[in-house]
């Protein structure tokens, strides 16, 4: 079977060029699953005994003989694994090698593989994140406008989101992104762009939740940090105060043995600025930052929006390759020719190296933030493609999950395939926290190993899906309710959230799960919230809580939770359930109520009542 080469329409030095580094093996249909090149035995699938008798010219008893002295009793048509393989191969004489094979639908896949030669420096990829106040945009805005050469003044565009930076001759590419949430989200749809974080605290604030949240994310990710201390210029400043917070959190300064850079600067004076872009470039030549130019591009979507005067127009990062005006692309699941490339200026261009940002018009609809994209040489093969990039995500959503739940991990325990379990942990007190995270992660043994990505007091929050949905991890609640928004946002990302209010069942069900033991006989079911906006103090009866249905329904008699800001105050029964003066069995989403709890008459305005009951599940 012939193996089919795709080509560029541009000019033959140019196509062979680009072809020369294209990885054809890669984006075959029609391909050789297993052959010998020069004593070197290269498969790509399971195969028979059979299939690899006939690849390596080696009688298929001859194989089966070999393997039953192993201790091993196979049958002509038997599949055989990569260790099997492996120790034929060695027996007679070959080396072996598997590769991956990836359809072209599935290019977020493809394991770029260049020859070190083809390969250049590249500009490394900036995100600034950081407290809500502590001066991340100032930063961004002095960075923007630090050693500004005359032509650019006044004028770099804040609408393509990113932008680059000329320091000392060498560039950096900026993200301008909203925050860690948006940077999570991306990483969520596979999109890691960034390989270094600039993270902002102030010297007169120190680390606030915020902070120990973006150096969460930042860790989760696989990225540089440099810290920028800024506010230097106010008289509460203290930078040693800052680092020594920071190493509580796993970001050590090089003052302290650590391999993180400090920067002391200030926004506002525009003082230490400087020697951060510096550590930036000194940052990215320690990380040998490098791609080919010479290939079809490859990246990622920044920023999407609907112009009225263009259309469809997009902020694409190129990560690898080069990418040309009038290039047929797939963004996600759409395709477009580039009918126009701007830079930051608003000038337009017609080539786009790696690390590059560039604005495009030319898709056939709007595509989302964190789309991987790839051009390809025709019309025709970009529209199959997107076509069938769509049927798969339509199937995917309709088939699962992202992230992982304890029945997934159980299955992959079982299967042994499992290495690494992400959890996240939210409790009502940091010292439960701490603790919590302390006793997961000494389950951890040589072939499980548990990784807690943030242990942190308060209520689950949008932003802890988010990581858990990009990180495959689970998110254990002790003594504290997630509200019905962050709920739904958990059933969206399909997200699974564990409550436990006793630490050592949360232990036991970790360690069972671990060692494929798991089997989960009841499980909770959330009936509805209702917010109590109204407190009445009747003698003979107590508290009659007035309260208002904000999600599902609350019914008569059932087993409720008092929240009050997303910690477990009380666990109870309702006493009675009342709609004026009537007694009802059940209040729907939207309507108000009166109720009472059973042995219990400390109820507060605002405080939120969750009914729930327990199911079977085989």
């Amino acid at each position: 079977m012939k193996k089919k080469t795709y080509f560029s329409k541009k000019n033959q030095s140019q196509q062979k060029k680009r072809v020369n580094n294209f990885e054809e093996r890669t984006f075959n249909k029609h391909v050789e699953y297993a052959k010998v090149n020069g004593g070197v035995f290269t498969y790509s699938k399971p195969l028979s005994v059979a299939e690899l008798s006939k690849a390596i010219n080696v009688p298929a008893p001859a194989i089966i003989k070999f393997l039953f002295m192993q201790g091993k009793a196979v049958t002509i048509n038997q599949l055989l694994d990569d260790e099997m393989i492996g120790t034929i191969c060695l027996q007679f004489n070959y080396d072996f090698k598997k590769e991956k094979i990836v359809d072209a639908e599935h290019f977020e896949d493809f394991e770029v593989q260049d020859d070190p030669k083809d390969l250049v420096e590249r500009a490394p990829v900036v995100t600034v994140m950081g407290h809500v106040d502590h001066g991340k945009t100032s930063i961004i805005d002095a960075i923007r406008h630090s050693d500004v050469v005359s032509h650019e003044a006044g004028g770099i565009s804040q609408a393509i989101g990113a932008y680059q930076k000329d320091v000392h001759g060498k560039k950096i590419t900026i993200i301008d992104t909203p925050g860690h949430a948006a940077f999570t989200a991306m990483r969520a749809r596979g999109a890691s762009v960034t390989d270094i974080v600039v993270l902002v605290v102030a010297a007169d604030d120190g680390v606030m939740p915020q902070t120990i949240e973006a150096i969460d994310h930042a860790k989760a990710a696989n990225c540089a940090i440099i810290v920028a201390i800024n506010k230097m210029d106010k008289p509460g400043a203290n930078p040693n105060k800052v680092k020594e917070q920071l190493m509580a959190h796993g970001v050590i300064d090089e003052e302290y043995g650590g391999d993180v850079m400090s920067v002391p600067c200030s926004a506002k004076t525009g003082a230490g600025i400087t020697d951060l872009l510096d550590a930036i470039v000194l940052k990215s030549e320690m990380l040998e930052l490098k791609a080919n130019p010479n290939r079809y591009a490859i990246g990622t979507v920044l920023e999407a929006n609907l112009d009225k005067g263009e259309g469809p127009k997009a902020t694409l990062l190129v990560q690898n390759g080069t990418l040309n005006n009038s290039d047929y692309v797939v963004v996600g699941d759409i395709y477009g020719k580039i009918r126009r490339m701007t830079n930051e200026y608003g000038t337009v261009v017609k080539t786009a190296i790696p690390s590059t940002p560039v604005s495009v018009i030319g898709l056939s609809s709007v595509p989302n933030a964190g789309d991987r994209f790839m051009a390809f040489p025709s019309e025709k093969q970009a529209k199959d493609i997107a076509e069938k990039r769509r049927l798969a995500t339509i199937e995917k959503e309709r088939a699962g999950t992202s992230a992982m739940s304890l029945a997934d991990l159980n299955n992959l325990v079982n299967a042994g395939k499992i290495q690494d379990i992400n959890v996240i942990i939210k409790a009502d007190t940091d010292g439960s926290a701490q603790a919590l995270k302390a006793s997961l992660e000494k389950l951890s043994n040589d072939k499980v190993q548990i990784k807690v990505l943030e242990a942190a007091a308060g209520a689950i929050s949008d932003s802890d899906v988010l990581l858990a949905s990009a990180s495959h991890a689970l998110i254990y609640g002790f003594n504290i309710r997630p509200d019905a928004r962050v709920r739904a946002k958990a059933d969206e990302e399909h997200v699974e959230i564990r409550l436990h209010r006793i630490i050592y069942e949360l232990i036991d069900e970790m360690t069972a799960a671990m060692k494929g033991l798991y089997k989960a006989e009841l499980v909770e079911k959330v009936t509805g919230q209702a917010e109590i906006r109204h407190i009445y103090k009747i003698s003979k009866i107590g508290t009659i809580a007035g309260s208002y249905v904000t999600s599902g329904l609350i019914k008569s008699g059932e087993k409720i939770r008092l929240l009050r800001d997303g910690v477990v105050i009380y666990e109870g029964e309702l006493a009675s359930l009342k709609r004026f003066k009537d007694d009802v069995k059940e209040v729907k989403e939207g309507y108000e109520f009166g109720c009472s709890v059973k042995n219990y008459n400390d109820l507060k305005e605002g405080d939120i009542l969750e009914g729930y009951e327990m199911i079977e599940k085989a």
